[in-house]
């Protein structure tokens, strides 16, 4: 449904986005997922014919944006990070403006502006004047703008930004229902909106993409180290002391002290069966083993792997059974 392909964007010496192409398919959520900068919201602004690319295509349905703006511009609505409001005027004059302007038939107006005001349970409101609606309820308009003209695509800049967790819940669950009708492009640098939305992730950092796949194939693909964390009941540096000894322990990565008798380590293995030699050298040297957890990859440790070098901070951990040991 949408393409992307070798789209570049300079300003000047500044090159924005870099030769990037990926592809959303037909009634899938596609997650656009960086740090601020990232280029995000250019190519964002690129796919729906607001700046025009130095190089490369956008094809909508087939259709080039290149050759045929308009009418590619007709299969796409777009919410930006500021949704374009007039604030002076009342909901339902800006939605039927906004339908004049998408050049939507005058005996669907109707229809299409009802429609969009009960999808986003905005029926109520729409005599009310756009100033005087809350953060929540503007965001919300400007969403019911971007539905108006039945668009195949919509392209979500950062939609849930400065809403309450009630108001992004809401907006979470229109996104999944408009996927039945609507492919969607949805950018944020906030994981767990695209984790809990996405069907696949775009990771992109500083104008490039750095990895195209699912949520579940990307935290897959970045395990490739074997981290543990292990808390024992013993002297910190005697424990760390032995530990240093196993072979097997590729790098005592991080040491945390518990109280006076018990210390945690996070440590890196060679692999899985080093295990059993570290407990057999704690039980040997009069330590026990309070806990042994094993630490998976979590998409904030994919996300911080992919945009500033490998980090463990914050990832998630499995407790091994004892029958495991």
């Amino acid at each position: 449904m949408v393409e992307i392909k070798n789209l570049t964007k300079q300003y000047g010496q500044i090159t924005a986005v870099n030769n990037i192409s990926f592809t959303a398919n037909k009634n899938e959520i596609l997650g656009f997922l960086g740090p601020n900068g990232a280029g995000k919201s250019t190519t964002m602004n690129m796919i729906v014919g607001y700046l025009p690319p130095t190089s490369g295509q956008i094809l909508i349905d087939g259709m080039s944006m290149n050759e045929n703006p308009k009418e590619v511009k007709k299969k796409i609505g777009y919410l930006p990070e500021l949704p374009p409001l007039y604030l002076d005027m009342k909901v339902i004059e800006y939605l039927k403006f906004v339908a004049g302007i998408k050049e939507v038939p005058k005996s669907e107006r109707e229809h299409q502006v009802a429609r969009a005001l009960s999808r986003l349970k905005i029926t109520d409101m729409k005599k009310r004047v756009i100033k005087n609606l809350s953060k929540g309820y503007r965001q919300r308009v400007g969403f019911a703008q971007a539905l108006i003209g039945d668009p195949q695509v919509l392209i979500l800049d950062e939609p849930t930004v400065g809403l309450d967790p009630n108001q992004t819940m809401e907006v979470r669950n229109l996104i999944n229902m408009l996927r039945k009708d609507h492919t969607i492009i949805f950018s944020s640098h906030i994981l767990q909106e695209v984790s809990a939305v996405c069907d696949r992730i775009v990771i992109i950092d500083k104008g490039q993409i750095k990895a195209v796949d699912t949520k579940e194939n990307l935290t897959g693909a970045a395990e490739g180290d074997i981290v543990y964390i292990l808390k024992v009941e013993g002297e910190c540096k005697s424990v760390e002391a032995v530990l240093k000894k196993i072979s097997g322990i590729k790098n005592i990565m991080e040491v945390n002290y518990v109280d006076e008798k018990t210390s945690e380590f996070k440590i890196e293995l060679e692999a899985e069966d080093v295990r059993k030699e570290i407990i057999s050298e704690m039980l040997e040297n009069d330590m026990s083993i309070i806990e042994i957890k094993k630490m998976t990859m979590s998409l904030e440790d994919v996300f911080a792997s992919y945009t500033r070098g490998r980090s463990y901070s914050g990832l998630a951990t499995e407790e091994i059974d004892d029958d495991k040991k």
